[in-house]
């Protein structure tokens, strides 16, 4: 996997590289998401969802501030 930093916005991240970016644990991001605080999910396929890298940049930035 590319460093971070060089992936383009509309990339996938699955929940463990998520957990590992954010520094947050699983239902810590779900409820987050729930609260409208994080970004949401997306679906891709049944059983699986992931995160856009843009909007994960996105609330990195803002919570930096």
């Amino acid at each position: 996997m590319l460093p971070f930093d060089d992936l383009p916005a509309e990339a996938i991240l699955r929940l463990p590289q998520v957990k590992a970016l954010v520094g947050l644990s699983r239902s810590s991001i779900y409820d987050l998401v729930a609260k409208g605080q994080f970004p949401a999910q997306h679906k891709l396929t049944a059983h699986a969802v992931g995160w856009r890298v843009g909007e994960i940049r996105q609330w990195l930035r803002r919570e930096d501030v």
